[in-house]
């Protein structure tokens, strides 16, 4: 039996990136799994109004502080919440906001740094005896990718065929069908995204024992339901509660219909952890709450024999 973890939607979130990276020690994995966006959505910056008395606004409201301690706080909350502070002037901030080229710049190299200090710190958490498999999402930015594959500890699943353990092996796909925004960087059509998946499927010729990190979930299941938005991208709430509509991949769905493979791991629709089938593939997204500085997660055996049942567990840290 081969035991996998599978996490996924940190957002940048630095204690979820830390959970992650010692999730060994408590489940004790073979392999262990952080995929999907990994990467945070805003830069906040931190105001130097005077010396010792700082500032913040990332809701549209300021924020003062008026001591080191408090605003170290605000830095740590910053960090749960997966956003990249940084400190400034009004006087230079202004500058920033009139040039979209360096404002990008700055959240690249913010990334980096993020991803880099988390993936140094998997590369000293984890056994090297421990298979760690990192992929992006749609969310992240290709910026990432080049620190993943330098990583000695991390595999990088992307456009290959990762081979779990003697029985098992998998293909990858991080881009998802186009999302209400359309701006993500790895998003496309379903149209688009069919051939990504084919290309992914002809990689392999046996289907029986594979698993498909496909961060996107097969449309029309309990995996893939998120809340219905607006025309202002708003959620509806209705008596109290918004309506949930399916949001996911139909050509996943397709895929998964085809090919029937074991497994399918997922994401990208944080309020909707769960599992469903399709056919024989057992397929599994668990979820998010990286705001709470949680980490939901899957814990799976996989079985020697293809003819038992994959185990699965729906655990959160």
């Amino acid at each position: 039996m081969t035991r996998l973890f599978f996490s996924c939607d940190a957002h940048g979130s630095v204690p979820v990136l830390r959970k992650m990276a010692r999730v060994h020690q408590k489940y004790n994995c073979d392999v262990v799994m952080m995929c999907g966006d990994l990467t945070g959505k805003a830069l906040v910056p931190i105001i130097e109004e005077k010396p010792g008395e700082w500032w913040s606004a990332p809701y549209g409201k300021k924020e003062k502080y008026k001591s080191q301690e408090k605003l170290d706080e605000a830095k740590k909350m910053y960090e749960k919440r997966g956003f990249y502070w940084f400190m400034t002037t009004q006087g230079e901030l202004e500058e920033l906001q009139q040039d979209k080229e360096r404002v990008q710049a700055l959240f690249n190299k913010l990334m980096e740094d993020r991803m880099e200090w988390w993936l140094d710190f998997v590369r000293d958490a984890v056994p090297s005896d421990i298979k760690v498999v990192i992929s992006p999402g749609n969310d992240d930015h290709e910026v990432i990718d080049h620190l993943i594959k330098e990583n000695e500890q991390a595999i990088y699943p992307i456009e290959r065929v990762v081979q779990i353990d003697d029985t098992h092996s998998m293909i990858s796909c991080e881009w998802v069908n186009t999302t209400p925004w359309e701006n993500t960087p790895r998003e496309c059509s379903e149209e688009e995204l069919m051939d990504k998946l084919e290309t992914e499927f002809d990689r392999v010729d046996n289907y029986e024992n594979l698993l498909c990190n496909f961060h996107a979930p097969p449309y029309g299941t309990r995996i893939d339901l998120a809340p219905k938005l607006d025309e202002n991208l708003q959620v509806k709430v209705r008596f109290g509660r918004p309506p949930m509509e399916n949001v996911g991949s139909t050509s996943v769905r397709k895929a998964f219909e085809k090919y029937q493979p074991m497994l399918g791991l997922h994401g990208h629709i944080h309020e909707s952890a769960g599992t469903e089938h399709i056919g024989r593939t057992l397929c599994i997204n668990p979820g998010s709450v990286y705001l709470q500085g949680m980490v939901n997660a899957f814990v799976i055996d996989l079985p020697d024999d293809s003819s038992e049942k994959v185990e699965v567990l729906n655990v959160s840290a």
